[in-house]
């Protein structure tokens, strides 16, 4: 099924800052990007639900972290404007999976460069650098597993190799960001998650990030009622451990009704084929026909 008009509009500007320029995912021909385009990456990453539920799932968890925490309210605007911060994350994603290999390194390398810059300490006095190996290894697996799992939830399930793939696909882009100890499966995600939950921690902040999220005016006026829904989707795949820890409780649960509408939207959303989103062009740039990754 193909879109454009307003909905391309909405989705296109979801990812484009302001005061950033455009970035044309349609050039230089044949320039492959990080991954491939047969990748579940590829899949995953053109679903504009998934990676709503899936971003708001993966800052729950980078919030639980408290020098992660820190660095993300205290040195961004995040807490005062949101759309513009939401807009560059976005946009860096889509660099990060479907962008030029050399837009994406340098892309990447600018983000180092800037996070360089970050450092400080949380108030109980733990000293932090954005790019500190261990943090950078949290927000990537944090990430990976946010998308893979509002995707699976959502849109469509994947099996274990696809999962596992789906890790081991970050590894080149973890890479250049720094984080060198990234997980490259299911099984390590697991790992890595059990060997972090001692160091978890609740914050209030956890619950005026939701509120933002819900508040927002992030979807288009005919569909902004879902957007409540959706944070609830995202709190849903959230580890029940992590959960705990955050007093994330039943208050927050998923209704059947909201999870129906997440379930339908996912899935409406992975059908649309949107002239001139990230996805489409990347396949254009690579040859293939703009529905290639919609044939699924």
């Amino acid at each position: 099924m193909h879109s454009g008009g307003l909905l391309a509009k909405w989705v296109k500007d979801l990812i484009q800052p302001d005061d950033a320029p455009g970035v044309d995912f349609g050039v230089p021909a044949g320039e492959p990007a990080l991954a491939a385009p047969d990748s579940v990456s590829w899949r995953v990453f053109k679903n504009p639900v998934a990676l709503f539920v899936g971003g708001v799932a993966a800052v729950i968890l980078e919030l639980a972290e408290p020098r992660v925490r820190t660095g993300v309210w205290e040195h961004s605007s995040f807490r005062r404007d949101p759309l513009p911060r939401l807009k560059r994350t976005g946009l860096a994603a889509m660099v990060t999976v479907y962008g030029p290999r050399s837009a994406a390194e340098a892309m990447i390398a600018g983000v180092r460069r800037m996070h360089d810059r970050v450092a400080g300490a949380t108030p109980a006095g733990a000293a932090y650098r954005a790019n500190d190996v261990d943090l950078l290894d949290w927000v990537q697996a944090t990430a990976s597993f946010g998308f893979l799992e509002a995707y699976h939830a959502y849109v469509a399930p994947l099996d274990a190799a696809d999962r596992d793939r789906f890790y081991a696909e970050a590894a080149p882009a973890a890479a250049l960001y720094g984080a060198t100890g990234a997980p490259l499966s299911v099984a390590q995600w697991e790992a890595q998650l059990a060997d972090r939950l001692p160091t978890l921690e609740r914050s209030d902040i956890v619950f005026e990030f939701l509120d933002l999220m819900g508040r927002t005016a992030l979807l288009p006026v005919p569909t902004r009622s879902l957007q409540r829904g959706l944070v609830r989707a995202a709190v849903a795949i959230v580890p029940p451990e992590v959960r705990a820890v955050l007093d994330l409780d039943r208050a927050w649960d998923l209704g059947p009704v909201e999870g129906r509408l997440a379930r339908w939207a996912g899935r409406a959303a992975d059908r649309l084929v949107i002239a001139g989103t990230p996805a489409v062009e990347a396949c254009r740039r690579m040859g293939l026909p703009a529905d290639y990754l919609y044939r699924r």
